[in-house]
């Protein structure tokens, strides 16, 4: 048996950026380019080790800055081979370049059925006029979708959604699955939720680059495996193996990442990387568990942790 991974990163302006007032070019390097280990640097290192990922595109910045730079998004994921999928931010459907104070509600979730209808819509258009094919897969930022956005997404002709993340349940994330829930489920459309690991008893942990050390992704995926899930699905952004100004790699999450690619790439018959456009064969509603908690794996991150922060984030 395989256990089909998503590797899926979330391909965004970091509203940061924005709100510190840059200009359109420098918010793309720090948000998409940083320091040499953005989008060109991830999708080499993919290529490099086999690997397919899905890159979420949040479309919605063209709403005040055009569709240049989303363009520009499109085709450097679609000409390495990859896929591109539906991303949304809300809140730049009320952002003015003149204003950077202004904003539109933040999460999904604040938005009825028809207004999601309506934002889903308006994104899709953005994101195939700037050169992307009509997308079936969506996430929506900060994984803040709820009951309605899956029924929204069934409306407009979706068929999967990866907004589920327990790690965020109730607070953000409030789609009413269980919060342990990493298994795809049949909805509206299908959910495949954002894999989390169990890094103390009763507190979920997302696997994503920032999050988890290489040893906590490495038994995640052994887990998964020797469990047999039904699927993993990793998260990571653009602007993530960079510190937060985009100015210099985050040397601790470059190392996690290139290590997550070896390793997938060693493990490509047991593990194989997929796409949604590949549509895979997914078993629906199975009863697969988190990664149980270790003291040793997590004090070991917590210790990377404090060296991330203390040191690649302060790196000029």
């Amino acid at each position: 048996m395989t256990t089909p991974v998503f590797i899926t990163i979330d391909t965004e302006f970091a509203q940061r950026h924005y709100a510190d007032g840059h200009d359109v070019d420098e918010i793309y390097g720090r948000s998409l380019e940083p320091a040499g280990v953005g989008l060109s640097y991830q999708l080499q290192t993919f290529a490099r080790y086999g690997l397919k990922a899905c890159f979420f595109i949040d479309p919605m910045p063209a709403m005040v800055f055009g569709l240049d730079p989303v363009k520009r998004m499109v085709d450097t994921v679609l000409s390495a081979g990859q896929e591109v999928q539906l991303h949304l931010h809300p809140h730049w459907t009320g952002s003015r370049e003149a204003d950077r104070s202004r904003t539109g509600r933040f999460h999904m979730h604040q938005y009825t059925l028809a207004e999601q209808i309506e934002l889903l819509e308006g994104a899709t258009d953005l994101l195939v006029a700037a050169g992307a094919p009509n997308p079936i897969a969506f996430r929506a930022g900060n994984y803040a979708a709820n009951d309605d956005t899956l029924t929204a997404l069934g409306a407009t002709g979706f068929s999967y959604d990866s907004s589920h993340n327990g790690a965020h349940a109730e607070i953000d994330s409030r789609i009413s699955l269980p919060a342990r829930r990493i298994a795809p489920s049949e909805e509206t459309v299908v959910e495949v939720p954002v894999t989390v690991i169990e890094d103390a008893p009763g507190s979920l942990r997302t696997f994503q680059l920032c999050a988890l050390s290489v040893g906590e992704m490495m038994a995640a995926l052994e887990h998964a495996f020797e469990q047999d899930h039904a699927a993993v699905t990793i998260v990571s952004h653009g602007f993530e193996l960079a510190n937060r100004s985009g100015t210099s790699p985050n040397g601790v999450h470059v190392r996690r990442f290139e290590a997550l690619c070896e390793r997938l790439g060693d493990r490509a018959a047991d593990l194989p990387t997929t796409h949604f456009m590949d549509r895979p064969t997914l078993t629906m509603d199975s009863t697969d568990t988190p990664l149980a908690p270790d003291n040793l794996r997590t004090r070991w991150r917590q210790a990377e942790q404090l060296w991330s922060n203390w040191v690649s984030e302060r790196a000029a």
